[in-house]
């Protein structure tokens, strides 16, 4: 009976006393939480207390976060304030790169930025706005930004042009003497001017970190609300999505279009001084490609292909170089080895290659028609002199669709 109250006495005890930090563990009461009589039961066995050694002291919880807490996020793309993708990085980082806020990332602790005149960036996806984006600048002056590669692994910079309203090229000769956009250090590239929203060009970095890409718009003469945002991406070597060498522009996928610079319809004029590749990547089981003029819903008469002559007035194809009527020796554009699509070549045009003129065809014709190629790559080259005025008048340049030719269809 006596073992049983003492027994009972030790559950209660240890029920009804309260934790110590100075006991041995979380749970167990000290010796002082026991009456003295029985204190020699609880030291002798089986309720001797666990050796220190064995029970570490309970840590406490601490109920408040550091005031010096560090945040980390990745310098990774972020949607801006505008609908643009930026760059993530601090406050700090962003004001030390020369760039300007456009939103935050990151929970809102990142900024996006973008970069205007006189800036240097190695950032990829860096935009390069003109002073006072979003909105429209009205000045004289010249905007450069310097781009320098983020890796030695870097072989092109890919320019896209967001927004691209700069004046428009002289209305006899074409030529863009007022505003232009300049590109310098790489690969040589015409200058361009007027509207090319959605264009792009692809530049060719080099070899080595030292030798930087300059990108420059030029704006001078009468008063015209300028506005443009350039993305400008890196693109490292080993990359299948490089484009192929000498090829300013670059397309992929079975279908798309094309466009000269500066192309509208309605009112763009073909630009001067043009020469440059267009490349397509061939497209795995796919071994020809056909081009068509794109729709105009603007003209009476469709001018999605005016190169040469008097584009008031229709003008037949031309093909074909060296001196004549209907050959191309000042402005063309080459489509390697072009034939017609569904129509019965004439005798003496077995291989066609330079087109011209206010109609699209591979031989001389009044009418539109679809163009095939089977040449490898599919690249075409267009060139322009710098005299349009008084033969050639409002030609618009080209714009064309294109589909490419699986091998099945016994295209070789």
């Amino acid at each position: 009976m006596m073992s049983l109250y003492v027994y009972l006495l030790v559950i209660v005890s240890l029920c009804a006393a309260e934790t110590s930090d100075k006991s041995v563990f979380q749970g167990v009461p000290s010796d002082n939480s026991f009456p003295k009589w029985s204190r020699r039961i609880l030291n002798s066995p089986p309720f001797k207390k666990p050796e220190r050694k064995f029970w570490p002291p309970t840590q406490k919880e601490s109920r408040f976060l550091s005031l010096f807490t560090v945040i980390t996020f990745p310098n990774g793309d972020c949607a801006g304030a505008s609908g643009d993708n930026g760059t993530c990085l601090t406050a700090r980082e962003c004001s030390g790169k020369g760039g300007s806020v456009n939103g935050y990332c990151a929970n809102g602790f990142g900024l996006c930025f973008m970069k205007s005149c006189g800036a240097t960036t190695s950032e990829n996806g860096t935009y390069f706005v003109n002073s006072g984006y979003p909105a429209v600048f009205d000045g004289t002056g010249s905007c450069e930004l310097t781009v320098v590669k983020s890796d030695p692994d870097v072989c092109q910079i890919r320019l896209d042009f967001v927004r691209f309203a700069i004046a428009g090229p002289d209305q006899t000769n074409h030529v863009c003497n007022q505003d232009q956009f300049i590109v310098s250090g790489g690969n040589p590239v015409p200058g361009i001017c007027g509207v090319n929203q959605g264009g792009h060009m692809y530049i060719d970095a080099g070899v080595g970190t030292t030798n930087p890409v300059k990108l420059t718009f030029v704006t001078s003469g009468t008063s015209f609300e300028r506005l443009w945002k350039v993305k400008v991406t890196q693109i490292p070597c080993s990359t299948i999505y490089k484009a192929e060498e000498g090829c300013l522009q670059y397309y992929t996928g079975v279908s798309g279009q094309l466009r000269s610079f500066n192309y509208d319809p309605a009112s763009g004029l073909q630009l001067s001084n043009q020469d440059y590749g267009i490349c397509i990547r061939m497209e795995r089981n796919f071994c020809g490609i056909q081009y068509s003029v794109c729709p105009d819903t603007v003209n009476n008469r469709s001018r999605a292909f005016t190169l040469s002559g008097n584009s008031n007035n229709p003008v037949n194809s031309m093909i074909g170089s060296g001196a004549g009527p209907n050959n191309c020796a000042n402005d063309w554009l080459l489509v390697p080895c072009a034939a017609n699509v569904g129509r019965i070549q004439p005798a003496q045009a077995l291989c066609t290659d330079r087109i011209c003129g206010g109609t699209f065809s591979a031989d001389l014709s009044m009418q539109s028609t679809t163009v095939l190629s089977t040449v490898k790559p599919f690249r075409l080259w267009f060139h322009t002199d710098n005299v349009e005025a008084p033969v050639d008048i409002d030609n618009r340049g080209f714009c064309l669709n294109y589909v490419q030719q699986p091998c099945t269809n016994n295209v070789m």
